[in-house]
């Protein structure tokens, strides 16, 4: 009789802490939110929120999570922190279960964790497409993996979140579509742990988000057309490592480009050319130099492409590098402000009362913690990898460190060479390298626990 009793007490406290996990976890995934008075804004936060009213393709600025953030517009963007808390619990928790590593201590601790120690929680609170990057990642993993153990209804929302997430920023579908052909690749060497029906249901869920997005950017603007910009943005980074003005002295004296009169006053960056006040904005933008821009892209890489491969792979080694939280919402982004007040006066009182249109946010602190933090753990998933190679073990937690690796990479690659390095780009996506370590930890910890 104790024994059943002891049971049932342990039972009951183990559904306590779960039932008060399951409500303090999901306000502190969006605590900065709270903290803050509204969501996060970053400068990119504008673009997305005017394609709902300007009705029009910009470069770069997804139609499909445009129009996800304006139907939170009502509740004062609330319900898209919401859905983005819960989405991210949800993944965490699934995570942890198929890998067979779902215990309640184990994931609220971890939860904490990672909301002290990462991005994650900035992310969470921030109307941007950053915190779709990581998550998608361990979707698109439980995708292939899960297999038998997780329901159908799980594998329906995995599914639609992971084409979600793909149709809400080009370099998250360029990410996930690497992942896919990396599995299909490794598949004849890895056999049944990568099976065939998963990696079916993952390659489709890129196909689902390009067909959401150009459905997307037909319904808002009526061209069926895919989101505009990659070679602008390739141009500013190329800019950037000095190879447009060498092109432009190159080809000047024969060929006529509208940028042959200012190649001796190229701005020093991208960022300061495509969105500073440049000669960008005299010769119409994207839409006066897009093309001009895509041929000295194209024609660049042909003449000079040892240059181009050293320009690219320093770029990549230096995005790894760049994960500190944090970059462009804590400085004055004047074009979401005056989206707001021009399409949504009714977000005005409350987002100028915020203590980021005050000031009051400062990362520099906070990165103190991050950037050690995000860097170390890119150091213990090649440690993980190491050991599990050493000691050949390939379980699914070591396919899930392979397949973080492999996102970081890409992820390096595709946001390093096309748009150059930054710390916004590094930090939405190496928490998850924190994550995959804490399971490390956790398994060794359990598993010497075990042996006493």
């Amino acid at each position: 009789m104790s024994i059943t009793t002891d049971i049932l007490r342990a039972r009951a406290a183990g559904s306590f802490w779960l039932r008060l996990a399951a409500l303090a976890l999901p306000v502190l995934m969006i605590a900065p939110a709270f903290w803050n008075g509204y969501p996060l804004l970053q400068w990119d936060t504008g673009g997305y929120l005017a394609r709902w009213y300007e009705g029009y393709l910009v470069p770069s600025r997804s139609t499909v999570f445009g129009l996800y953030l304006h139907y939170g517009e009502g509740f004062g963007f609330w319900i898209n922190l919401a859905v983005q808390s819960l989405a991210t619990l949800w993944l965490l928790q699934l995570t942890l279960r198929v890998l067979g590593l779902m215990q309640t201590f184990r994931f609220v601790a971890i939860s904490m964790l990672l909301m002290l120690s990462t991005a994650l929680p900035w992310l969470a609170s921030m109307l941007l497409t950053d915190i779709f990057a990581g998550l998608s990642v361990l979707s698109l993993f439980l995708l292939i993996v899960g297999g038998s153990r997780i329901s159908g209804v799980e594998k329906v929302s995995l599914f639609l979140f992971t084409a979600f997430a793909a149709a809400t920023h080009s370099a998250t579908l360029g990410v996930l579509f690497g992942l896919c052909v990396a599995g299909w690749m490794m598949r004849p060497l890895l056999g049944r742990r990568l099976p065939i029906s998963g990696l079916a249901q993952a390659s489709l869920t890129i196909v689902a988000g390009g067909l959401m997005l150009i459905s997307a950017n037909h319904a808002l603007s009526g061209k069926w057309a895919w989101t505009p910009g990659g070679t602008g943005v390739a141009f500013g980074r190329m800019m950037q490592d000095g190879i447009v003005a060498r092109f432009l002295n190159d080809h000047c004296p024969r060929e006529k480009f509208k940028l042959c009169p200012y190649r001796n006053e190229l701005p020093a960056t991208a960022d300061e050319f495509l969105w500073g006040h440049s000669m960008f904005n005299t010769l119409g933008r994207f839409e006066g130099l897009n093309d001009e821009m895509g041929a000295i892209v194209v024609q660049s890489l042909a003449e000079y492409p040892a240059w181009q491969a050293g320009a690219a792979l320093r770029a990549m080694g230096q995005q790894l590098l760049h994960v500190a939280t944090g970059e462009g919402a804590s400085v004055w982004i004047p074009h979401t402000y005056g989206i707001i007040e021009r399409y949504i006066p009714a977000q005005v009182a409350p987002m100028r009362a915020a203590r980021q249109q005050n000031w009051g946010l400062d990362f520099e602190y906070v990165n103190w913690l991050h950037v050690p933090v995000a860097l170390v753990s890119m150091f213990g998933l090649l440690a993980l990898l190491g050991h599990a190679l050493a000691n050949r073990r390939l379980d699914d937690l070591t396919l899930l460190a392979a397949t973080v690796t492999l996102a970081l990479l890409g992820n390096a690659f595709i946001c390093g060479v096309i748009s150059g390095p930054h710390d916004r780009y590094g930090a939405r996506m190496v928490w998850v390298a924190t994550f995959v370590v804490l399971m490390a930890l956790a398994r060794a910890l359990g598993d010497a626990s075990k042996t006493r």
